[in-house]
């Protein structure tokens, strides 16, 4: 994408009205690109006011950077191309700029579908990881001499809610990786609220709704940052009664949501992602996230109906759409299950002490979050066809694979590619590729599940992890293995029929 927009000589960012922290960080990140590959580029923003928010001048003042505000776009007219960053061009959130050609570089849903020159990644928590992975693959070395580092980490800091609201695993390898200045990031921490924005945590709180049934309460607070909405939901889990919450504000172009839970089986993240399905995007942590709805999709969706209706009913249909399973206590019918044994594809696996020391505490970063384990004598990791990871006993293992000599391909041996698997060392901070230490195996045929396609959601609290739920919606697959009933967990639909087969008797 970066090499195509450098064809151009003249190049405008524009962030959007009233730019936060991470537009401004993400659009400083291609300023200094461009910059050293000697364009004649700008970076700006426009709309009713400009910037006054006391961190975001201390931001700009500290790092020295060009952003500058543009008062009459009327007649304005910008030769070369105009990127929009953290937004996308023609939407309500950023003034409209007449321009020779434009692109967009933003990590919201999309709106805007005419626009060629366009990467949209809705996946990801902030337009400035975005900037981070585009400039990664130019070779584009990321210092902080220029203050590049710190604008893009504290872009990310104040989007994903100081981090709890990470939902992608580029998310929390640009927090790691990225250079920075600590000290002003404490400094930008610490200037981040206004009286006013005080008062309108105050204010919200006076005005909960509350389920006693579910134990959940929704809060409406007016226009303010983003960390006010996680102000105020931390407060409301500190209530006795109160295991999970949700605080929302409506924006030009949405709304944007906080959401907590202090029950382990209340998964934030996953209610995040409940909240906003179809409509935005929404995910983080176990016990903290966030998410962004989309007022155009919710319009669609759901006409006029008023949001805090919408949440406190959705948030009911939340808790009574799963089953809760406890797979050490759960009993089985298996008389309404058929039996199937897996097929012969190849999948990754590692020994996990040929990597690294008995007893190191590790992360295993994946697609779908972070498992924290120890490395054991006889703990196996399994990369499935999924790019999934998931423990193994090597009692398990030996019974149920077959080790082939064979080297392991990752991007043959998965559906999707788009996250390959990491190892952090969690002793010295040091990240290893899975992938660069896997053997490839195949299911010896050996052992059998019973299985059956969900009609109604479901949690199944593992034999491996009694905290963390597996996630199974209506259509996916509960497995349970012949040879240990206690052995549950969920396989999606999409990749059932590709890893099993049927066992005709």
């Amino acid at each position: 994408m970066l090499d195509v927009l450098e064809q151009y000589s003249k190049i405008t960012i524009q962030c959007h009205d009233n730019p936060d922290a991470d537009a401004i960080g993400a659009g400083y990140g291609l300023y200094c690109y461009f910059k050293e590959k000697g364009k004649d580029v700008r970076l700006i923003y426009a709309g009713r006011a400009e910037i006054t928010k006391s961190n975001l001048k201390l931001l700009v003042e500290k790092l020295n950077i060009p952003i500058e505000y543009v008062a009459d776009t009327k007649d304005l007219f910008l030769e070369g191309i105009l990127v929009t960053v953290d937004c996308q061009y023609g939407a309500g959130n950023v003034t409209y700029i007449a321009a020779e050609d434009v692109a967009i570089i933003d990590h919201h849903r999309v709106e805007i579908e005419n626009v060629e020159k366009s990467i949209i990644n809705s996946s990801l928590g902030s337009c400035s990881t975005l900037v981070w992975q585009l400039l990664g693959r130019e070779g584009y070395e990321i210092s902080d001499a220029n203050g590049v580092g710190t604008a893009l980490y504290y872009g990310l800091f104040t989007d994903t809610n100081q981090f709890t609201e990470m939902r992608n695993p580029l998310d929390r390898d640009a927090r790691d990786m990225l250079p920075h200045d600590a000290g002003l990031v404490n400094m930008l921490k610490n200037c981040n609220l206004s009286l006013s924005e005080l008062e309108i945590a105050g204010i919200a709180m006076l005005r909960y709704s509350f389920n006693e049934e579910y134990g959940f309460a929704v809060i409406k607070a007016q226009p303010c940052d983003p960390n006010i909405l996680g102000l105020i939901s931390d407060f409301l889990l500190q209530v006795d009664k109160i295991m999970s919450c949700v605080v929302y504000n409506e924006l030009n172009d949405g709304y944007k949501i906080s959401v907590r839970s202090c029950s382990r089986e209340v998964n934030a993240s996953e209610l995040a992602a409940f909240l906003t399905e179809g409509i935005g995007s929404g995910g983080g942590h176990l016990e903290k996230a966030g998410g962004f709805i989309s007022q155009k999709l919710y319009r669609q969706k759901y006409g006029s109906k008023h949001a805090e209706a919408y949440f406190n009913g959705r948030m009911v249909e939340y808790f009574e759409n799963f089953e809760l399973i406890y797979a050490g206590e759960y009993e089985a019918d298996v008389t309404t299950m058929e039996k199937y044994q897996k097929k012969s594809l190849p999948i990754g696996f590692v020994k996990a002490d040929e990597i690294l020391p008995l007893g190191t505490p590790i992360t295993v970063r994946t697609l779908e979050g972070d498992i924290d384990i120890t490395i054991e004598e006889d703990l196996y990791i399994i990369i499935g066809v999924k790019g999934e990871v998931y423990p193994n006993r090597r009692e398990k293992f030996e019974r149920a694979y077959k080790v082939l000599d064979k080297k392991y391909v990752y991007e043959e041996c998965v559906i999707s590619n788009d996250y390959v698997p990491t190892i952090k060392n969690r002793v010295n901070g040091r990240t290893l590729q899975l992938t660069d230490y896997a053997g490839v195996c195949v299911p010896t045929g050996n052992v059998q599940i019973y299985a059956r396609p969900l009609e109604k959601g479901v949690k199944i609290f593992t034999a491996w992890d009694k905290e963390k739920y597996m996630l199974g919606k209506p259509g996916d697959y509960l497995v349970v293995r012949t040879d240990d009933f206690h052995d549950v967990y969920v396989v999606e639909e999409k990749i059932f029929g590709k890893t099993y087969g049927k066992i005709e008797e």
